[in-house]
């Protein structure tokens, strides 16, 4: 267990027997797992819209966690890991109860969309949603009574929008005791902290007392292996500090920086339209006047190129993947860090640069 944590709360299950779980229609019992296609809608031809839920009901009690990914149609990484947590793993001594939801936005989905193609709406701004109301609240309430509800914490997985890119890392609302547990359990190297907005997910979550995190990993339309293997680490990280899975360790990344109003944050915003020849990528660290990348016309006049440098030194969260701009459109979101936090940045992409080269067929000098 990490130095970060405390034990474990004492969650009321000493001496209990682990519980069923139930939600409209149906229940799991102890020992049990099940694939559900549950009803949250209807198409306009009256046919149920379903979304994927698999139930994993541990045989011992302990907590109840939900992983969900999709609330936007065209998020994919999410869905990976969602999935290989539910059927890849090994859940045998479960201590409680997974809730998985691969793909909350069907529609979007289908369509790989951002949005429910139904008036454009924005399920992850529709939490915890209302019967009787538009048809994305009416969806956010079915999953939000039925799946969420029940649940003591949550994951929710996101990527950045198109034709942009982030680094894995979470938001979360660090001024609640627990969501900041399970926000630095997942291990994440950058904790961006702030409420969210409205209709969130994981901020409505939070505010019913279900301490719920953002994790944000790589682009639109793809699987990212690499980050999803990582997200699978912080999953496995969160289920080990709750007791799920206790045979298990948290997983220290090696450092960490908490982003909150006293750091230096900014989207760095283009002043001129044009192709974007971008220098730095995610995840990368630049210094203060370092060259970001440079704004070109289609004939590459010299005279008319603009170049962007970094206001401070910090680390590139979020970058452009689509080289075309106007002005106004965002180019990188870099956050600013720590001197100690800067220290074992470099420290540690040093031993990973030699490590590399090590296993490229260098060899240490004698």
């Amino acid at each position: 267990m990490s130095d970060d944590f405390d034990e474990p709360p004492d969650d009321g299950t000493s001496g209990r027997m682990a519980e069923a779980f139930t939600y409209n229609g149906g229940r799991v019992d102890p020992g049990e797992s099940a694939n559900i296609r549950y009803g949250i809608s209807e198409t306009y031809l009256g046919d149920p819209v379903r979304i994927p839920v698999t139930v994993i009901n541990g045989e011992h009690p302990g907590p109840t966690v939900f992983l969900s990914a999709a609330a936007h149609g065209d998020e994919l990484n999410g869905i990976e890991v969602v999935r290989e947590v539910a059927h890849d793993w090994d859940h045998s001594d479960l201590h409680g109860t997974l809730i998985c939801l691969p793909v909350m936005n069907v529609h979007g989905f289908l369509a790989q969309e951002r949005y429910l193609p139904i008036y454009d709406r924005d399920l992850n701004r529709s939490f915890p949603g209302r019967e009787g109301s538009t048809s994305a609240r009416r969806m956010a309430h079915q999953i939000f009574t039925n799946f969420i509800e029940p649940c003591d914490l949550g994951i929710d997985f996101h990527t950045s929008t198109r034709g942009r890119t982030n680094m894995l890392h979470v938001r979360a609302n660090m001024e609640n005791p627990k969501t900041a547990r399970v926000a630095k359990a997942f291990s994440s190297n950058v904790i961006i902290a702030g409420e969210g907005p409205s209709g969130t997910l994981r901020r409505e979550a939070t505010v019913a007392d279900i301490p719920t995190i953002t994790v944000e990993m790589g682009e639109a339309h793809r699987f990212q292996r690499n980050l999803i293997d990582r997200a699978l680490t912080g999953v496995a990280s969160v289920l080990a500090e709750f007791g799920l899975h206790p045979e298990s360790s948290v997983h220290w990344p090696g450092w960490r920086t908490i982003i909150d109003d006293d750091n230096e944050k900014t989207w760095i915003r283009a002043d001129a339209g044009g192709i974007v020849d971008m220098k730095r990528g995610r995840s990368e660290l630049v210094k203060e006047d370092e060259v970001i990348c440079a704004i070109t016309n289609p004939f590459k006049e010299e005279e008319d190129i603009v170049t962007v440098e970094a206001p401070f030194t910090g680390l590139i969260v979020g970058v452009l993947e689509n080289p075309v701009v106007y002005p106004g459109n965002p180019l990188c979101h870099l956050v600013g860090l720590s001197p100690d936090t800067l220290t074992a940045l470099e420290r540690e992409r040093t031993a990973d640069h030699s490590q590399s080269g090590l296993q490229t067929g260098d060899r240490p000098p004698r």
